[in-house]
């Protein structure tokens, strides 16, 4: 299993905006990616401008897939003029799993 996690923080006030943009990203994972096997977003508690994502995908097509997508894409033009700093992006093979 192959994983990516990414770490986003964004600009205050842009909290909103961005976790409809997550959600847009999370339905369309649901719908359209079945090699897609889990994608988790979740905002920090102690500063709300900062959203991780943990994405598992069954191969390497399946992330290809995923990151090449319209959605994806859509995604990051929504993003990159929100971003407060670099996405921490960590590309992952799985070693355990609960």
């Amino acid at each position: 299993m192959l994983t990516i996690t990414a770490v986003i923080k964004v600009k205050d006030g842009y909290t909103e905006v961005m976790s409809n943009a997550l959600k847009e990203v999370t339905l369309h994972v649901e719908e359209h990616e079945p090699a897609t096997i889990g994608f988790f977003v979740s905002q920090d508690l102690a500063n709300p401008c900062v959203f991780t994502t943990y994405e598992r995908f069954v191969d390497q097509d399946a992330m290809d897939t995923h990151n090449n997508s319209p959605v994806v894409a859509r995604f990051f033009d929504i993003a990159k003029p929100i971003l407060d700093g670099e996405v921490l992006l960590v590309k992952a093979r799985e070693v355990t799993i609960k």
